[in-house]
């Protein structure tokens, strides 16, 4: 049974792995094979601040089962300065060996969830060009692509995003 809780300082590096891994395996294809296979969770996870500021900007969910991290969701105000009233999924990653199994559905119903308690009235998110998996699992859940494109930096690529959009009412 997966359990979604708020993640603390002491899964930084556990959901660092799973954000390494989902890239390996999901970008495969889309993003340059010697990128990813470059990465390294602990790289990662030195930029994660769970548990360290009361009240911080944007907040980390993890999805356990059997007390393993398997996925996770961070969410906040959205930061493309168009409305006060719009909250963002920055991230939301399942182990690969995890897929199918709708742990990716418990996560953005909680981001959803939250977001909706923070008073926001709509949300974004934002999906790697190429990534048809990721398209599909939200345009699922009422997601629906608004047309803007941008490029971001991550990990040191450059890489086009397309955003995604719904309302949290």
């Amino acid at each position: 049974m997966v359990t979604v809780r708020t993640a603390i300082h002491d899964d930084k590096l556990k959901v660092a792995i799973v954000h390494v891994r989902s890239w390996q395996v999901g970008y495969r294809g889309i993003i340059a094979d010697d990128v990813l296979d470059r990465l390294k969770p602990e790289d990662r996870a030195a930029r994660y601040t769970f548990g360290e500021t009361e009240g911080a900007a944007q907040r980390t969910f993890v999805a356990t089962e059997d007390d393993e991290i398997v996925g996770f969701v961070t969410i906040g105000a959205a930061d493309n300065g168009e409305s006060p009233h719009e909250g963002e999924v920055f991230a939301l990653y399942v182990d690969p060996d995890f897929w199918g199994r709708r742990i990716g559905q418990a996560l953005i119903l909680r981001a959803r969830q939250s977001l909706h308690d923070m008073s926001f009235t709509n949300a974004s998110l934002w999906v790697l060009e190429g990534n048809r998996r990721a398209e599909r699992f939200y345009e699922a859940d009422g997601w629906v692509m608004d047309g803007t494109s941008r490029d971001d930096v991550a990990w040191g690529v450059v890489f086009r995003g397309n955003r995604f959009k719904r309302s949290l009412q």
